[in-house]
């Protein structure tokens, strides 16, 4: 297959948000990628925040972070997932970061007395934003916009795709334009109406919709789909239907069945003589669909009631639940609920429990209680960076004797700070973007747990997070059988704490489940959901 020069398939949304435009571009980009093309995906967001950093997760969902440290949209754990392949910063971009740079060049005198206006300054700093990623040899870059057409913030982007489209030249470039199609119970017939017009309104940008992929509850039945062709001035073969199905993971194998990897390619003007070969893809799919045992894990957070909130944590364990032929039941506690008369009957039946990460002081002390029960039940646990903090301060009040322990995080003249603020961070002001973020490197001890479960001694793992264990207080710790087993080779910080003489009571200060896709499950999630079976 000789190199051609970069393709470019942008995804717009009509209708409604939250039609799943990450799933399919994802899957999209499987697709192509088991065609042997070199292909990566980044996300456009027209919020003004710089970045998720600061949203709650009750607004955008999980704040996913990538190698490189950038605090990104969780559309791209998907892609990460899917593609099992690192993005990096370029691969998301928010309208709060292209106005920054445009008014710092401004500021910095760069436009030589220009008024600096929407077109060109702020399209051209979007352009040279999607184009960023083209340097590093990409067959195909697949562009999600965020929002919906018609949505003011979205307007610069589909502008930006207008001037592209034209400037590519033909074959290029091609939007891929994601819509509802409603069912109305009533008539019993799903209505393409709001399809034709959010076409038009794209039509209306000057974009022409190349393939319409349509989200339906039922099959479209074919006088529709010729509806849809002729209204929305595609092809037949390019109006893609996209149903509702038990998992995100068979949505691959579904487009692929109508050619949705031949119709991209056509529209490109690019040939493969690879067919898509999903073997492993469809065998992990097989395993998840058809376990052979089951556990019930509760994930105690503060943030449960919006599941999108911890999804790379359930998504790994999907991941790890397969490789295992095991299916794993996940029971949402919200941790505010917990209290000493309750956490028996909460946690009741459980095969393991998984402290979830957070930031501030709500439902922090039903967590150190869920520690406790689990330590003291002998129930597999997993801390994930709070979940880590929190235990620490379960074992310093109620091991080591010390009640008034805690993190500084919650309580700044606590007299044992087991978790205390790193020096650096003591003078910190902005929120956005200042933690400790993106890989670290991590030691192992030799014989410990964790480099069984890793198989080696030296590991990287992404990290969020400001607060640290503090290492004044590891010897007591070790002496009283809570082993620091994982620490920062330059820093000597405390990465990883585990105890020996538990079935499995591990706490990490990373977040292994940034790393988890489906073509290599995680080893910690693996080891923990054994542990799991085992109990």
């Amino acid at each position: 297959m000789s190199k051609k020069n970069t393709k470019y398939i942008f995804v717009t949304g009509g209708v409604t948000s939250s039609l799943g435009k990450g799933i399919v571009s994802a899957s999209l980009g499987l697709l192509l990628k088991s065609r042997g093309f070199n292909v990566t995906i980044q996300k456009l967001d027209p919020y003004i925040n710089i970045d998720p950093g600061t949203l709650n997760p009750y607004e955008h969902g999980e704040c996913y972070v990538t190698e490189d440290g950038a605090e990104t949209d969780l559309d791209l754990g998907h892609y990460e997932r899917y593609l099992d392949a690192p993005t990096s910063q370029n691969n998301n971009v928010t309208t709060g970061k292209i106005y920054q740079t445009v008014i710092e060049k401004e500021r910095k005198g760069d436009f030589l007395g220009k008024t600096v206006q929407v077109i060109p300054h702020i399209t051209n700093e979007i352009k040279r934003r999607i184009k960023i990623l083209s340097k590093q040899n990409y067959d195909i870059i697949i562009t999600e916009i965020g929002g919906t057409v018609g949505d003011i913030e979205s307007l610069p982007y589909i502008e930006t795709v207008r001037q592209l489209k034209w400037e590519l030249g033909e074959k290029n470039s091609m939007v891929i334009h994601l819509t509802l199609l409603p069912y109305l119970a009533s008539s019993g017939e799903l209505k393409t109406k709001p399809s034709q017009h959010s076409v038009r309104q794209l039509m209306e940008s000057g974009i022409m919709a190349d393939v319409l992929v349509c989200r339906t509850e039922h099959k479209i039945p074919k006088d529709q789909r010729a509806k849809l062709a002729q209204f929305c001035n595609v092809p037949l073969d390019n109006v893609i239907e996209c149903k509702d199905l038990d998992t995100i993971y068979e949505v691959p194998m579904y487009l692929q069945k109508q050619n949705f990897d031949d119709v991209v390619l056509k529209e490109l003007d690019l040939k493969s003589d690879k067919d898509a070969d999903l073997k492993e893809w469809k065998s992990f799919l097989k395993k998840f669909q058809n376990p052979k045992k089951s556990v019930e894990i509760a994930l105690v957070g503060k943030y449960v009631s919006l599941q999108d909130s911890y999804i790379s944590i359930a998504e790994a364990f999907k991941h790890a639940g397969a490789d295992l032929e095991t299916e794993v039941k996940v029971r949402w506690v919200y941790s505010g609920d917990i209290t000493p008369e309750n956490i028996k009957e909460t946690l009741k039946g459980v095969d393991g429990i998984l402290v979830a990460p957070g930031f501030g002081d709500r439902g922090i002390e039903g967590k150190v209680l869920t520690a406790q029960y689990a330590r003291e039940n002998k129930i597999p646990m997993l801390g994930i960076c709070l979940g880590m903090q929190i235990m620490t301060i379960e074992f310093a009040r109620n091991v080591l004797g010390y009640s008034k322990a805690n993190s500084m995080e919650f309580d700044t003249s606590t007299e044992h700070p087991v978790i205390s603020l790193m020096e650096e961070q003591k003078n910190v002001v902005d929120k956005g973007g200042t933690m400790r973020l993106g890989a670290w490197k991590c030691s192992l001890k030799n014989g410990s747990k964790l480099n069984d479960i890793y198989g080696a001694k030296n590991i990287t793992e992404r990290h969020r997070h400001r607060y640290e264990f503090n290492s004044d207080y590891i010897g007591e710790f070790e002496k009283n059988g809570f082993l620091a087993t994982g620490t920062n080779p330059e820093t000597g910080l405390v990465e990883a704490l585990e105890m020996p003489e538990h079935p499995f009571y591990v706490g990490v200060q990373y977040h292994p489940e940034y790393k988890s896709t489906v073509a290599t499950p995680h080893p910690l999630f693996r080891a923990f959901i054994k542990a799991c079976t085992q109990k």
